[in-house]
């Protein structure tokens, strides 16, 4: 305006003017009061961006609640004025730029402590806040562990509320937060209505209906699981977006925005995908050059993993064929990456230090207690075996000259023979299984200890379905270890197809259900009835973190109809309906370990031990190793308990672990919800049994099973995951053929060369640890509680965990623990927790325990 109409204006608004001014001086007066230090709280506000995009800056803004003194009127703590991010200094790692604001806000006398603050993100893009200190007058200095999304609030239309790092039990919530503990829990939970958007933050459950493709013709339709009697499954996180019916591939599933993998992550994880897969140009092209030819040679599935197996694919065409599937922005994050990309497979340990001991029966009983599904042998207790369907044919005639001078009554009554029983729950499925490319078995594998705790096979049953026209046979042989070369050979083909029986039973069960589907519940549970202030959300936190964004990618890529497990599995479109059957003997009580080895025989209960269990046999790695891990997880837990809940009415009246507890059995693993085994989560041990499986579950028992699955299954010899042919039978063309050239009949039977390098960049990309893995015993900031004896709790844990890996380290060098190592020289660190390492270097190291189900 010009200066003319300035006085204009002024002559009509004089008495409003003098007022302001008025008020103005008046607002000075008092801002210099609160100058004289006394009511200004300082802070700074930590803030990650990408490295293209300016921070927030005045365009966010912070206005904190008091924990001490109540307003009347909102019946919420006082809340402060706004104050903007100031004085932004940033730094860049690793392709991440960090910002640190300083905000000062100034509070009336006597406004207390801070216990929560809003942040409004004017911006016109979301900001990962980090973390943010408050330092009040007394120089009372107060942490906020935030990491998290803040969307602008165009999107949201509403501030960010974040607690500081105190916990408090529900009945000891400072009444100033009483009210937003209350509110943050109802936004959290939705309405259970309307489509998500990428930036709301709300939890909730849904059936898995979204595995089918009716788009792709009848061919892809799958049944729902979950919700039923005859298909039980546990719950998902709803998205209320349409399952896609076009046959693209979506990156984009909706998923919490706290749940979501770093960029850095999402980029590492499609990178490795990239480079495992680009062998294919992407599975999704339509123009696949399917190799379905078989191995000529070993050498010829050797030669996957040199050098020179082909040039890279550098640039241009990696990234064009990633542009199709990828979303827009994801595209932009992970373009940096792929530049690197170089093909070709690393050396699988199982052929590193020798190339044929994977052949050695001694080596097939080896993996059953220390390779990477080590959960399903067991003691056999009664003779012949039986499942629930059917008797085995294996007679004791068939295996009582092989148990090293033991009659058959002294082996049985040592608890000497041992069974992996992959035979019962395959027998429904198996007819349906039968296509091309697919023979398929059930099978069951008897053991005997040896004095030196070796496994050695004693005889392997297979049932399989007789010819088409021969509609319900099943036909059945039993194979035997012998010396000759043709019964041998035949005795190799056999133990192929226990292998395929055992990948699959260890990726759709071991690891898919009984890590990563399971847990799924538990995390939906915590956000919605646990406040991030309640002390087992804080202990739980660091355990649930990527796993929802692993399982959407898991729904999208591998577990789909026509998705890569059913394109490498024998289960094929089967695999997830078996899945659901066996979910139906799923206990969570019976996955804590000691119950687990009890249960399978592998120990014996002894309740005054403080690991709950008696192995029975030292040399089972899996076993030796899992009871020091439960113990410290166990210890761990309880101490943190105990700083929290005084007695079992403390855990009785914790209405935030009722809740969470009831809709865990009743909604997430709600098709239990009649079973009799759940506790009733009325004792300090009940919470503390609970929340030590789970963190057992989340961490131990998932490492365990995945990050050796490139080691054993990097190579399609030693663990197939589907066989094209039967082991034949004599008189059968098929026998003639097999005669003539037995390998090349054991390499017709593997899996051709487009689903073995399927398979193996699977198991590859699975395999790797990223950069930013967190692991056990470790925590992402040191800030994140307040509370003393709790970080020197957690520093005992960490304690225990560093004497494990020395104990671990003696063990695998002991020459009397002959199943540490084994013919093929891998030692057992599947259970090494590496929790020292600050920064382990990522990629196949076949060591490590995350906290989290994160890959």
């Amino acid at each position: 305006m010009d200066s003319h109409h300035h006085h204009h204006h002024l002559c009509y608004n004089m008495q409003e003017c003098l007022n302001a001014i008025q008020n103005k001086i008046s607002d000075c007066n008092s801002l210099q009061d609160r100058h004289g230090s006394r009511y200004l709280i300082n802070g700074k506000v930590v803030i990650e961006h990408s490295p293209g995009l300016s921070g927030p800056g005045k365009s966010a803004s912070v206005q904190v609640y008091s924990s001490t003194v109540i307003d009347p009127n909102t019946m919420k703590g006082k809340l402060s004025g706004k104050a903007c991010l100031k004085k932004g200094k940033s730094s860049k790692k690793d392709g991440t730029k960090t910002t640190v604001y300083k905000i000062k806000l100034h509070v009336e006398p006597g406004f207390g402590n801070p216990g929560a603050f809003l942040i409004e993100n004017n911006h016109k893009h979301r900001f990962f806040l980090q973390s943010a200190t408050l330092v009040t007058p007394e120089n009372k200095v107060i942490h906020f562990d935030c990491r998290s999304w803040v969307y602008p609030i165009k999107d949201t239309n509403t501030s960010r509320l974040f607690f500081s790092n105190t916990c408090y039990l529900p009945s000891k919530t400072p009444a100033c937060l009483v009210e937003l503990r209350k509110e943050e829990l109802e936004s959290l939970r939705g309405d259970g209505t309307g489509e998500r958007k990428e930036w709301d933050r709300i939890y909730d459950y849904a059936l898995y209906d979204d595995l089918g493709n009716p788009g792709k013709g009848p061919d892809h339709v799958r049944p729902v699981l979950g919700g039923s009697r005859s298909r039980p499954y546990p719950r998902r996180g709803r998205t209320g977006r349409p399952a896609t019916k076009n046959g693209t591939i979506n990156l984009d599933t909706y998923v919490p925005p706290d749940e979501r993998c770093s960029p850095k992550k999402l980029s590492e994880f499609i990178a490795n995908a990239i480079q495992a897969t680009a062998y294919f140009h992407l599975p999704e092209a339509k123009s696949l050059p399917r190799d379905s030819s078989s191995f000529e040679s070993f050498g010829d599935i050797r030669d996957l993993y040199s050098n020179n197996r082909r040039q890279a694919m550098r640039g241009k065409s990696v990234t064009e064929k990633v542009k199709k599937f990828v979303p827009a922005q994801l595209f932009k994050d992970v373009t940096h990456v792929i530049e690197e990309v170089d093909i070709k497979f690393p050396l699988p340990q199982i052929i590193r230090a020798n190339q044929f001991a994977w052949k050695l029966d001694e080596e097939f009983g080896r993996q059953m207690l220390a390779g990477t599904n080590p959960t399903r042998i067991h003691c056999l207790r009664e003779f012949p075996p039986r499942g629930t369907l059917t008797e085995s044919h294996i007679e004791q005639s068939d295996i009582e000259h092989n148990l090293d001078g033991l009659s058959f009554e002294q082996a049985m009554k040592q608890w000497r023979i041992y069974v992996l029983d992959h035979h019962d729950y395959l027998l429904p499925f198996l007819r349906k299984m039968y296509s091309e490319g697919v023979r398929p078995c059930a099978s069951r594998t008897l053991l005997f200890l040896r004095n030196d705790a070796t496994l050695k096979p004693l005889a392997i049953e297979l049932s399989y379905p007789g010819s088409s026209n021969n509609v319900d046979g099943m036909k059945t042989m039993v194979l035997l270890p012998e010396k000759e070369d043709i019964p041998q050979a035949l005795w190799q083909l056999a133990k192929a197809h226990v292998a395929a029986n055992d990948s699959a039973y260890h990726q759709l069960i071991s690891h898919w259900l009984h890590t990563h589907a399971v847990v799924e519940p538990f995390i939906i549970a915590t956000r919605r009835q646990l406040s991030v202030m309640h002390p087992v959300h804080r202990l739980l936190d660091p355990h649930f973190k990527d796993t929802m964004h692993i399982n959407a990618l898991a729904r999208t890529v591998l577990i789909n109809a026509g998705g890569i497990l059913e394109k490498t599995l024998f289960t094929g479109k089967f695999s997830m309906e078996l899945s659901s059957e066996l979910y139906k003997q799923w206990r969570f009580d019976e996955q804590a370990l000691p119950s687990d080895l009890i249960k399978r025989c592998m120990a014996l209960e002894e309740s005054e031990n403080p690991r709950g269990a008696l192995m029975l046999f030292q040399d089972y790695p899996y076993g030796l190793d899992g009871l020091d891990i439960w113990l410290a997880i166990q210890t761990w837990v309880g101490d943190f308990c105990d700083i929290f809940y005084e007695d079992d009415p403390s855990v009785k009246s914790d209405t935030e672990i009722q809740a969470w507890w009831s809709e865990i059995r009743n909604v997430g693993h709600g098709d239990k919800r009649k079973e009799q085994w759940w506790c009733q989560m009325t004792t300090k041990a009940d919470l503390k049994r609970t929340l030590t499986t789970l963190v057992w579950i989340a961490s131990a028992l998932h490492a365990s099973v995945n990050f050796g699955q490139y080691s054993y299954a990097g190579y399609p010899p030693n663990r197939p995951s589907r066989c094209r042919k039967f082991v034949p039978e004599e008189g059968t063309m098929e026998f003639a053929e097999f005669l003539k050239d037995p390998d090349k009949y054991f390499l017709n039977m593997l899996p051709d060369r487009f689903e073995a390098s399927l398979g193996i960049a699977l198991m590859e990309v699975l395999s790797r640890h990223t950069s930013e893995e967190v692991y056990l015993g470790q925590r992402a900031t040191s800030e994140w509680i307040d509370n003393k004896q709790v970080k020197q709790r957690f520093e005992k844990f960490n304690k225990s965990l560093r004497e494990i890996e020395k104990q671990i380290m003696e063990r695998n060098g002991d020459p009397e623990l002959m199943n540490r190592r084994g013919p093929a020289k891998v030692p057992y660190k599947l259970l090494y927790p590496n929790t020292t390492k600050v920064e382990t270097p990522a990629g196949i190291t076949a060591k490590g325990i995350p906290n989290s189900i994160s890959i």
